[in-house]
């Protein structure tokens, strides 16, 4: 849950454009012994579910310093019951899977009507759950700001959307992330919705990104990328002075942590390969042409760590973190575990956790979720199950190709882990949405962020230097612009 309360796992998503649920006809109830409580079948919820009007209509933007922000709102998390809740209590929930609050927050937020068991409001968090109770909390979200940078539209078409997507937007929801992502702004701004996301990149790599209007064009460009017929090239910016010559890496990648967002390589790690080759070098960096076979997790950013010549401006894998060869070679001389620890107290020093996509909340919550990624974008577009939101990179499974980057799991096993990486909370209302300066807006009595002041990024903080220039299929080619950092005679 967003932290507090119960939020989306079980599986429940949001209403489509219409923001009309498909009801199954009521049951016959069964009489209930003395005492009991009445649990509601399940609810039958329309399929292919997509972002629409009603979501969009949840808040707004305003910009400031170069950056997107996106104005406080509440919004509903919602699950089912998980098996392993059945028979504890609602408070021995809270108390032992989300103790990133305290549970005098989750008492205040009952007696506040923000917790919902199976739509009446909750009294007592004694009451113990069954199968199919369905939980909802109201938080009162607050959003990481983006790049100011426009989308770029590159093309759209009958079938197709591809954009220049900016460093900083996550393609997604996902995480602490729903408005300040790609399908919403296109939605919001440019009124394009109901697209299908044919892959993905990382919220920190700009470039060429691909969306198909329809399921048909979906699956036809899948099929490509299953028989790896999708050409992919990337651009980069890297420390030192890259040999001239064609590098390959093949070097297996294994995920350190997926709350964090980290990979190694690793012998016990997924395979995996990148084609170097260098453009240039100034003296001090060298642009470097990436070209992926495969499609893991940060790929092309580990690889390249790996070969000694880290991205300039990684906020990962060019850290002190990770030794004085900052990982060079797989040399790290850390668990994974003092890896994390240092890696989190690099950017808790500098004030830059929110470049991890995390907060200090989510230090303090309920152990790593160990199923996050048993989904993986790769089974599923986001916008089929827009309530299922994770910071977590996705697991590979069967569809590595499609995983260029750090996408977030749509297991509805995993939504209420969700909720603990969100540190918004609130009441039920949905505030207007207006564009331009920011309003005065009240504090929420409940919220965690209304009453922390952080430090915004710069817009130079916002961008890595890995750009996905140009991909390929059997029936097109779609190319942005190099990016100016990645110019010969560039200079920082």
């Amino acid at each position: 849950m967003a932290e507090p309360g119960p939020g989306p796992a079980g599986g429940e998503e949001e209403p489509g454009p219409g923001g009309k649920e498909e009801a199954a006809p009521a049951p016959k109830k069964r009489r209930l012994a003395a005492g009991e409580r009445y649990v509601p079948p399940p609810r039958k919820l329309s399929t292919g579910v997509s972002f629409g009007t009603v979501h969009f209509a949840e808040t707004s933007y305003y910009f400031e310093g170069g950056l997107r922000k996106v104005r406080p709102y509440y919004f509903d998390f919602r699950t089912y019951c998980k098996g392993r809740w059945v028979g504890r209590s609602l408070l021995h929930v809270f108390s032992t899977e989300f103790r990133a609050q305290p549970l005098a927050y989750y008492r205040a937020a009952a007696r506040a009507g923000r917790l919902r068991l199976n739509e009446e409001p909750v009294r007592d968090l004694d009451v113990v759950l069954k199968n199919n109770d369905f939980l909802r909390n109201t938080v009162h979200r607050h959003e990481p700001p983006v790049t100011a940078q426009p989308i770029q539209i590159l093309v759209e078409d009958n079938e197709m959307v591809v954009v220049d997507k900016p460093s900083s937007l996550p393609v997604h929801p996902c995480g602490r992330f729903r408005h300040n992502t790609v399908i919403f702004i296109l939605g919001k701004e440019h009124d394009l919705k109901e697209l299908h996301t044919i892959h993905r990149l990382d919220r920190m790599t700009s470039g060429v990104l691909m969306f198909a209007k329809t399921a048909e064009v979906s699956k036809r460009i899948d099929e490509q990328v299953r028989e790896r017929q999708l050409e992919k090239e990337y651009v980069c910016r890297v420390v030192g002075e890259f040999p001239e010559h064609e590098v390959v890496c093949e070097e297996p990648i294994l995920v350190v942590s997926y709350k964090v967002g980290v990979c190694r390589v690793d012998p016990k790690g997924k395979p995996c390969k990148t084609i170097f080759q260098r453009l240039s070098y100034n003296g001090k960096t060298s642009v470097v042409k990436c070209l992926p076979r495969t499609g893991r997790t940060h790929q092309i950013r580990v690889h390249l760590q790996y070969l000694g010549h880290p991205i300039v401006n990684d906020p990962i894998y060019n850290m002190e973190a990770w030794g004085p060869d900052r990982g060079k070679g797989g040399k790290i001389d850390k668990t994974d575990e003092e890896l994390l620890k240092a890696l989190v107290e690099e950017h808790r020093s500098k004030q830059s956790l929110d470049i991890l996509g995390i907060l200090e909340e989510d230090l303090n919550s309920s152990a790593e979720n160990k199923d996050c990624g048993n989904s993986s974008d790769c089974t599923k577009s986001a916008q089929a199950d827009p309530i299922n939101e994770n910071s977590c990179p996705a697991k590979d499974t069967k569809d590595l190709e499609r995983n260029d980057t750090a996408a977030c799991p749509l297991n509805s096993d995993t939504n209420l882990e969700t909720l603990e990486k969100n540190k918004e909370l609130g009441s039920c209302e949905i505030q207007d949405g207006q564009t331009g300066e920011k309003s005065s807006e009240e504090k929420d009595p409940l919220c965690v962020e209304c009453k922390i002041t952080r430090r915004d990024p710069s817009p130079k903080e916002l961008v890595m230097y890995l750009h996905a220039l140009r991909y390929k299929g059997a029936e097109f080619e779609y190319c942005s612009k190099m990016p100016e950092w990645a110019m010969e005679d560039w200079e920082e």
